[in-house]
């Protein structure tokens, strides 16, 4: 029987190792729904922090993974979704701009809050060989800290920038990442004080050492 893993590569798209991944959930986002404004404005002030934290990832060669919504259509693409958002004339716009996928970008669509429930991200996660993810995104409160919550579950470490999330509230966004920092061992420093470089240099430094896990200080 042929292990479902053997196929290291992923049939040739995906790098062979890569334990740090950055992703972000839920950016991509026309914010057209009732009651978007305050969320659409706490989006708009980490867009720029996380757009520079994929600048240094992408130098550092740390892949990211676009994790988004499909907003109840079972349907949904999500290329039409960024196409969307890029060129109707739609809140999220700016946004969408700012943080718009390339072709060296992966994306998994989810249909709950979780980036991890009935997704392919686990899978993926695994041919990456992935053991620590750095996640940005919206809601703070919500799908960040579902997805954040299941990754410990799978004993991943965890980076939360925070200046990398927002919530429809800041008191929510403190909240969350409170919680995520005490009970799921996050570390929330913010992006600035985050060097891809030293990372990707350390995941080359433990991929020679058997069944260490990396660590993301």
């Amino acid at each position: 029987m042929v292990n479902q893993f053997d196929n290291q590569d992923l049939h040739g798209n995906v790098p062979d190792d890569s334990s740090v991944v950055l992703i972000l959930i839920d950016l991509i986002n026309d914010f057209e729904f009732d009651g978007a404004d305050r969320m659409f404005k706490n989006t708009l002030a980490i867009a720029q922090p996380i757009a520079r934290l994929k600048q240094n990832a992408n130098a550092a060669g740390i892949p990211v993974i676009y994790v988004n919504d499909n907003f109840g259509k079972w349907q949904s693409d999500f290329r039409k979704l960024v196409d969307h958002c890029l060129e109707d004339n739609v809140k999220g716009k700016p946004i969408a701009q700012l943080l718009r996928p390339d072709e060296r970008d992966y994306f998994v669509l989810k249909p709950k809050h979780s980036a991890f429930f009935s997704t392919s991200l686990d899978l993926l996660l695994r041919y990456l060989k992935a053991n620590t993810l750095i996640l940005t995104g919206i809601a703070g409160n919500i799908c960040v800290l579902f997805t954040a919550s299941d990754a410990y579950m799978r004993d991943f470490n965890l980076l939360v920038p925070r200046d990398c999330i927002a919530s429809e509230t800041e008191a929510d966004n403190e909240h969350a990442l409170a919680y995520m920092a005490k009970v799921l061992k996050a570390d929330t420093r913010p992006s600035t004080e985050i060097d891809c470089r030293a990372i990707a240099r350390q995941k080359f430094d433990e991929s020679r050492r058997q069944g260490a896990p990396t660590e993301a200080m």
